[in-house]
Order: C-alpha cells, then sequence, then structure tokens
C-alpha cells in the first residue's frame, strides 16, 4: 500500500501553491477552479457552485456502498508572519489551519483511486468552502449535497498539532464542541467621570458581567459537563473623561453536551438581564448560533480505527480521546448523514505551531499519512467485489 513517491510530490507542490494564494471563506474560486480543474483531469464527474465554490467529484467503481471523503478548502484573515518560500502572496489571509493540506490531501487521494480502483462502489470527493465560522457545510446541505449525491456515509480528517506525526486520534462521539456567539448590549446614562454619581455606569457593570460569566462554568454547572464562556471583545468608550452611555460584549460559548448548550445560554440571558440592574443599566443579549457539537457516529467512527490500525499500526491510533473545545462546522453534516471526524497528527521532530498561529504551516510530512489512510478506508468500506 505504499503511496507513489511522485504523487507524493505533486500533493506537495499543490499545498505549496494553495498555500501561495490563500482565499477567504466564499472566495476561494482560484481553490475552486483549480480543484475542479484536477478532478476532471482525473475522469471524476464534476460538480461546481455548492455553497458558491464548493465542489464535489464522484468516482464510480461498480456496485457497492456509497460514501463522501471531505476537506476544507478556506484560509483565515491572518497576517503570515512567517517566511517560507511558498508564502501567503495575498496581504492580510493564510492558511493558518492547514485547509492547504487537507485539499492537496483529498486531491492526491481522487487521482490514487481513479488509477488503482481497488474498491467496489461510489465516491463523492467534497471539497467545501467557509468552514472558518461562516458555515459553509451547512450551507453545502442546505444547497442540497446530500440529496444530489445521496451517501451512506462521510468522513472528515484535520491535521492535528499535538499529537505526533504517524498517528491518529478518533472518538465514538464527541470530537469537537459547538460553536455560538453573542453580542451583550449594556445601556447606562453618560456622565462626567468626576461626577459618577449623575450617571449609570456600564463600564463598570460590563466588568460584574465579566467575571459573572465566569461562574457559569464553575458553579453553575457540574464539573462533569464541558463548557467554556469567553468574552472576547469589549467596545465603549469615547472620551477619556466621560463615562459612556453603552459597552458592547461579544464573545462565544462552547459545550460538548447539547443539553449543557442550552442551560449555559439560559443562564446566560439571566445574568444579562438581571445583574445589571442594581447599577441602574439595562443588559440586553443577541444570539447568533453557529455550530453543534462535532458527534461521530459510532459505526463509521469505528471503521477510521480498523483502518487507521491497518494503515498505521494499533500503538498510533487513540481511541476515546479528550475532545477540543473549539469548533467544526462537519458537525452540521454529521447532523444529517452517519459519519466520522478524526484528528491526523501533525508533530515532527519539531512540534508543529498551534493553528491559527500567525507563524504555522502544515506539515507536508503528514500529506503521505493522510493518502494512506483515506485509501485504507475506501479499499475497507467498499471492498471489490468477487464473482
Amino acid at each position: 500500500m505504499t503511496i507513489p513517491v511522485s504523487l507524493i510530490e505533486e500533493a506537495i507542490n499543490w499545498r505549496r501553491q494553495l498555500h501561495a494564494q490563500p482565499e477567504l471563506g466564499y472566495q476561494e474560486h482560484q481553490t475552486s477552479r483549480m480543484v475542479a480543474e484536477r478532478l476532471r483531469a482525473f475522469g471524476l464527474q464534476v460538480h461546481v457552485g455548492l455553497a458558491g465554490t464548493g465542489v464535489v467529484g464522484t468516482l464510480e467503481n461498480g456496485p457497492g456502498p456509497v460514501i463522501g471523503l471531505r476537506a476544507d478548502m478556506d484560509a483565515l484573515p491572518i497576517t503570515e508572519l512567517g517566511n517560507p518560500p511558498h508564502k501567503s502572496q495575498n496581504p492580510g489571509v493564510m492558511h493558518a489551519c492547514g485547509h492547504d493540506g487537507h485539499t492537496a490531501i483529498l486531491l492526491a487521494t481522487a487521482k490514487l483511486l481513479s488509477e488503482t480502483r481497488r474498491f467496489s462502489g461510489t465516491l463523492h470527493f467534497v471539497f467545501q468552502p467557509a468552514e472558518e465560522n461562516l458555515g459553509g457545510a451547512r450551507k453545502m446541505v442546505e444547497d442540497g449535497l446530500f440529496t444530489l449525491f445521496p451517501m451512506d456515509a462521510i468522513y472528515g480528517l484535520h491535521n492535528w498539532p499535538g499529537l505526533p506525526l504517524g498517528s491518529l486520534a478518533v472518538n465514538s462521539g464527541a470530537m469537537m464542541a459547538s460553536l455560538d456567539s453573542f453580542e451583550i448590549i449594556l445601556t447606562g446614562k453618560s456622565c462626567h467621570a468626576a461626577m459618577p454619581e449623575s450617571g449609570a455606569d456600564p463600564i463598570v457593570t460590563a466588568a460584574e458581567l465579566i467575571m459573572a460569566l465566569q461562574t457559569i462554568p464553575a458553579r453553575r454547572l457540574s464539573p462533569l459537563a464541558s463548557a467554556v464562556v469567553s468574552i472576547t471583545q469589549i467596545n465603549g468608550g469615547e472620551a477619556i473623561n466621560v463615562i459612556p452611555e453603552q459597552v458592547s460584549l461579544r464573545g462565544t460559548v462552547r459545550c460538548l453536551q447539547s443539553e449543557v448548550r442550552t442551560k449555559v445560554r439560559g443562564l446566560i440571558d439571566d445574568f444579562v438581564t438581571t445583574l445589571p440592574l442594581p447599577f441602574g443599566v439595562e443588559g440586553a443579549i443577541s444570539w447568533y448560533p453557529g455550530y453543534p457539537v462535532t458527534r461521530n457516529h459510532p459505526q463509521p467512527a469505528q471503521q477510521v480505527r480498523d483502518a487507521a490500525i491497518s494503515a498505521l499500526g494499533a500503538q498510533a491510533v487513540h481511541w476515546e480521546v479528550n475532545p477540543s473545545m473549539a469548533s467544526e462546522d462537519f458537525a452540521c453534516m454529521l447532523e444529517v448523514c452517519p459519519g466520522a471526524y478524526f484528528w491526523v497528527g501533525a508533530d515532527g521532530a519539531t512540534p508543529s505551531r498551534p493553528l491559527h498561529n500567525a507563524w504555522y504551516d502544515f506539515n507536508d510530512a503528514v500529506i503521505e499519512q493522510g493518502i494512506t489512510i483515506w485509501q485504507q478506508l475506501v479499499e475497507q468500506l467498499l471492498p471489490v467485489r468477487t464473482a
């Protein structure tokens, strides 16, 4: 099951080309064209336009199950600080999460399987736009992904700093947390900073509210529940000698259990509407529901585990690991289609930079591992039929 060196080298070149020309969510026009052109050259049927810039390549090879393999394509609004030869040529945009690598891995897998065809069934290679906070997976589903391309299961991988190269982690349940964001508006009464008694200070109220919200995971939930409440933006005030009329707070909530997600939202609502009142301030909150929990289906997760053991060895496969409190919109696909999401180790001799770090660069050594795992999974799930 050795991957041809020429294919690995070609995939590395694709990856670096993508890294040098990163595009934000729903703006992946050049990336989408490149993916579609390659898939057509491999002899696949190609459908473009789902979620605007999404691409689906279909490879049929006889009767059998139908499965999907997914890669994300979008970059992040980050200025790259590293200086690789393939450094981003688009100011303020970079592939800081490895989606360039995921796309190259899936393209190479499509090419390999179109040539070897050691499977019986149908493969859909799903190249998704706008994973980073913009809900590209949900949009693809809404645009008819699983209606146009019915699948028995769909699978997704992500490179993972913190795991050693050559290893894989997968769970039978939750892999990543849900994501909801919010904006809180605290409205008081502006006044001279030297005479605070003549007004109602939303800044002091904001300080109290921020600390109070941290008691939700610490004191209002079971220690066995998983939740993170983070205030990430504070805006208010125009002059140094004026207490402002209004302050806005923005933040996120991450949870691993749906019932905890509902409870945390209710508790935040209560704090926002009641805590400001003794300060003479009014609180209001707007919610922006994001991604659900990325929850694997047990059987597909076990299939990933079995394939990884065959490809990498049992000692390299981590089963039922601690989920991440980060979020992933592949969850929206898993809500409507069975499947599994897993992490592929990214740390070589030198640990990888963290995801979303301005110095991050995808470890090209992951490419061979990713192709190998995809190939093993496909050939395991879609075995060649014998007479």
